[in-house]
């Protein structure tokens, strides 16, 4: 298969692909199928060995991504799982497509054993890129070790209102700071080079948009900001994010802009995103974010509307795990 070629140009490979794949390997390829830890007796045995007849029938079509494998285990032990399950996904499977294994990076990856630095406000307040850099290339290195590829990290949204509580995950409120502090980790996570290599991982600037300064201080609240203090304040560290460092994944955030809600906004995640800025990574779900079109904004009524106004909009794949 061309997709297979490495030396073929990687537009020729995914055409390859893509017209190979039947309807339902392209769903899997926008689903997560939740975090490992959660998947004893579903995935794995007691002693976590894969289950081949569970696991050929949860990946009969292939898998897009498998939430945070790293979570409660040690290094060893999250590499015996990963490699088990890519191993299934490249020679047991129609099409060989290898799975995503996100992870929390935040300020160090979350997981047993790794290296806890200072939360990103603390980073910020060094006014030293390099020094971040340097830092997420470490928090890369020790999730490409035990087999995680895909990291949500940075944070890219202006801590505007005290009172929300996520102020100590973002570099400040300065667009030019959290600007520069978030090319620097991403450059740091992803390397410099065109393609990712074994030491590096997948980059996720979020949470797209206007997450920062919500109403009351709620995480979920609206964000009732004009367009033009959203295009000169909050967007410009997610611009340079795709254009400069050239980020992998982008996730929609949970508020809404004027009514409506960042996973179904067709102005935020296509105009914006792709048509303007040229972005040609993906676009993730936050944790939950697609069901709550339906229990929190209530613009649905069922999953299959919900699903179909989130993929039409541009969210690319749902986490942790497919509801809709």
């Amino acid at each position: 298969m061309k997709s297979k070629n490495p030396q073929l140009p990687i537009k020729e490979r995914i055409n390859d692909l893509l017209a190979r794949m039947t309807l339902q390997e392209k769903v899997a390829q926008l689903y997560c199928f939740g975090r490992v830890v959660e998947m004893t007796g579903i995935l794995f045995d007691e002693d976590r060995h894969l289950l081949p007849d569970k696991t050929a029938e949860l990946f009969a079509n292939g898998a897009c991504q498998l939430g945070r494998p790293a979570q409660r285990t040690k290094p060893r032990h999250t590499a015996q799982i990963t490699n088990a399950i890519q191993k299934f996904l490249a020679e047991a499977t129609r099409l060989g497509i290898p799975a995503l294994f996100n992870e929390e990076g935040l300020h160090g990856l979350m997981a047993t054993g790794s290296t806890s630095f200072p939360q990103a406000i603390a980073l910020a307040s060094t006014w030293n890129p390099d020094l971040v850099s340097e830092i997420f290339s470490v928090v890369a290195k020790e999730a490409r070790v035990r087999g995680s590829n895909y990291v949500y990290t940075p944070v890219l949204d202006l801590a505007r209102d005290p009172r929300w509580g996520r102020v100590e995950e973002t570099f400040g409120e300065d667009p030019y700071l959290v600007t520069r502090m978030g090319v620097a980790a991403i450059k740091g996570l992803q390397g410099e080079g065109e393609t990712i290599d074994n030491e590096h991982v997948i980059a996720c600037a979020k949470h797209f948009a206007v997450h920062g300064q919500p109403e009351g201080g709620q995480n979920a609240a609206p964000g009732n900001i004009s367009e033009r203090t959203i295009r000169e304040e909050f967007l410009p560290p997610f611009k340079a994010a795709v254009q400069e460092a050239g980020v992998g994944a982008v996730m929609a955030s949970y508020n809404e802009i004027d009514g409506i809600p960042a996973h179904i906004n067709h102005w935020l995640l296509q105009t914006v995103l792709r048509d303007e800025w040229g972005y040609k990574g993906f676009v993730t779900s936050d944790g939950f974010g697609v069901p709550q079109i339906i229990r929190l904004h209530r613009i649905t009524n069922s999953i299959e509307e919900t699903a179909k106004l989130c993929i039409e909009a541009g969210v690319d794949c749902e986490v942790p795990r497919g509801v809709c």
